[in-house]
C-alpha cells in the first residue's frame, strides 16, 4: 500500500469536549503523521464549499450550521493506506454503529456530531487537503523512534 493524504477535521463538538490532543494521538499511533494542523472557524461560505456535494440533501443546512458554530482543527494526515486507516479509526458515521475503540464510539454524541470528518477516497482527499491547506503549509517530516 502506498503513503496517501488525507484530510481529518476534528469538528466543534470535539474541540468543544477538549479533546483534540486524544484524537491526535489516536492518528499517531496508528501509522498516521500529521503535517499539517491548524485551528479555524469556517465562514458559512467554507462550510457551504467544502459539503457542495451535499447542498440537495436534507441535512445540509443542518451540517453548515453545525460545522460554523465554533472553531475546528483540520489536518493533513500522511501514511501508509492513510484514507481506509483514518476512516478505520473514526468509526462507522453514526456512533452507534462504530467499532469499540473508535474515535466516533468513544467521543461522539450522535449521527451529526460525530466528532470528526475524513476524506472518503483517495481523489477526495487530494480535494479536500487543498480546499484548506496550500501545498506550501504542509511539512514533511521523518519520525525518530522513540527509547522506550
Amino acid at each position: 500500500m502506498a503513503s496517501e493524504r488525507t484530510l481529518s477535521i476534528i469538528k466543534p463538538d470535539g474541540v468543544e469536549k477538549g479533546i483534540i490532543g486524544r484524537v491526535v494521538s489516536r492518528f499517531e499511533t496508528q501509522g498516521l503523521k500529521p503535517i499539517a494542523i491548524r485551528m479555524k472557524l469556517l465562514s458559512r461560505t467554507e462550510a457551504e464549499g467544502f459539503y457542495a456535494v451535499h447542498k440537495a440533501r436534507p441535512f445540509f443546512g443542518d451540517l453548515v450550521k453545525f460545522m460554523t458554530s465554533g472553531p475546528v482543527v483540520l489536518m493533513v494526515l500522511e501514511g501508509e493506506g492513510a484514507v481506509a486507516k483514518n476512516r478505520e479509526i473514526m468509526g462507522a458515521t453514526d456512533p452507534k454503529k462504530a467499532a469499540e475503540g473508535t474515535i466516533r464510539k468513544d467521543f461522539a454524541t450522535d449521527i451529526e456530531k460525530n466528532t470528526v470528518h475524513g476524506s472518503d477516497s483517495v481523489e477526495n482527499a487530494k480535494v479536500e487537503v487543498s480546499y484548506f491547506f496550500p501545498e506550501i503549509d504542509i511539512q514533511q517530516y521523518e519520525w525518530k523512534k522513540l527509547a522506550k
